[in-house]
């Protein structure tokens, strides 16, 4: 979408550097380049020598992840080193739908999809899962019971800014990726959101990415590969080796390329990055959180998503429509105990921490305009007329600031 604001009202874009990176070498070439030299592990070629079976998590639809690239690359090693071993393709959909049979050929081409075995985690089916610790937060891990039980557990994801994990990626192909419904909840629970540490661009000290680590130390995720797209979603860069040391070296080179220095005003435009993150209201949350902290206080959000999929969860959309106000809500929500976390919480509570200090208008032809203000946010079908609300709401001379990709960016 081309959008036009006056230059008298234009404060600046906030851009970070990851968006027009132009990579030194092909996609392919830098993911062999990474599971050629693996940080804090041996190679996926000795780890797989002499096992019977590896199960490879990935993520769901949800997520940009470039599986076409990387997966066929992973199944090759793996199937040079060890001809006999049995893969099995775990779907980490979290709290998510499952993906259906066409988001899976787009994420993968039709000839994985076809001949390999996947399974779509479903986080509400208890017989599926199996205990496996406490998490440090308090709450009961159970987690797929097919990773739990493989002889070697790998994982492929891609490293972006978090709104509550920090950064998304490795160990969080475990939780929530591949966790219970209940596991889920407990990690993400009121208090945990509302830590102050639980924020985008922070891992130190941050208790949802505590929850995490011990996850995925619980599940024995032996090796990740985690790549960094642009906006054209392609890989930039590759990191290998083990979940956490291989990780945080991913979260170090994100970190570089997308910190940009916020500019406080009264309206912020912002986007989700596109597609797969602007299909509903739930995954344009994330971009909101970009804006809110560059966003001056009673200041005007314009955030501009497709929303095609509605609303994004259920419970998300019940929540805020039956809320008399985003306060009420907020307020509910930080009495409601760890282990009574309703679903979908976190997300509405972001959603009101955001809407308790800021008018939220959403831009989309896609979605129907009653669900949106349903959830106490004001719709508009283009850019304009937002511009015109935002200006009625803040006056003529306003400043906007511009972020392009909320998801992408972290604003300090």
């Amino acid at each position: 979408m081309d959008i036009t604001i006056p230059d008298a009202n234009l404060l600046g874009v906030l851009k970070n550097k990851i968006s027009e990176y132009q990579p030194p070498k092909s996609q392919e070439d830098l993911v062999n380049e990474a599971l050629d030299n693996p940080i804090g592990s041996p190679r996926l070629e000795e780890l797989v020598a002499g096992k019977k079976d590896v199960v490879i998590i990935t993520s769901d639809h949800t997520r940009p992840v470039p599986s076409r690239i990387t997966m066929p690359i992973l199944l090759k090693r793996i199937r040079a080193a060890n001809p006999q071993i049995d893969i099995k393709i775990l779907i980490a959909t979290g709290f998510h739908r499952a993906s259906t049979k066409d988001e899976l050929i787009n994420k993968f081409g039709e000839e994985i999809v076809s001949r390999e075995k996947i399974i779509i985690h479903d986080s509400r089916d208890k017989e599926s899962m199996v205990k496996v610790g406490v998490l440090p937060s308090g709450g009961d891990l159970y987690l797929n019971r097919v990773a739990i039980e493989t002889d070697l557990l790998i994982a492929e994801g891609f490293i972006e800014p978090h709104f509550f994990a920090g950064f998304s990626g490795g160990r969080k192909s475990v939780l929530p990726g591949i966790a219970a419904a209940e596991s889920i909840k407990s990690n993400h629970c009121a208090q945990q959101i509302a830590h102050p540490c639980s924020r985008t661009g922070i891992l130190k000290d941050n208790p949802i990415h505590q929850d995490m680590l011990y996850a995925a130390q619980q599940a024995k995720l032996a090796f990740i590969l985690n790549v960094v797209i642009n906006k054209k979603k392609e890989i930039i860069k590759a990191f290998a080796g083990d979940s956490v040391q291989a990780h945080e070296e991913g979260c170090r080179y994100v970190n570089e390329l997308s910190r940009v220095e916020k500019l406080p005003t009264d309206i912020v435009v912002v986007t989700n990055g596109g597609y797969p993150l602007d299909q509903n209201v739930y995954q344009a949350v994330k971009g909101m959180t970009a804006a809110e902290a560059t966003c001056k206080e009673n200041g005007v959000i314009i955030m501009i998503a497709a929303c095609n999929d509605g609303h994004g969860g259920e419970s998300f959309y019940e929540n805020l429509r039956q809320a008399k106000s985003p306060q009420e809500l907020l307020d509910r929500i930080n009495k409601i105990k760890q282990e009574d976390t309703l679903s979908d919480q976190w997300e509405f509570q972001i959603l009101a921490r955001v809407l308790s200090k800021h008018t939220v208008i959403m831009v989309t032809d896609m979605c129907d305009p009653k669900l949106i203000e349903d959830m106490h946010m004001k719709h508009a079908g283009s850019f304009k007329e937002a511009l015109d609300m935002a200006f009625e709401l803040k006056g003529k001379d306003a400043k906007v600031v511009v972020i392009e990709d909320g998801v992408s960016t972290i604003v300090i």
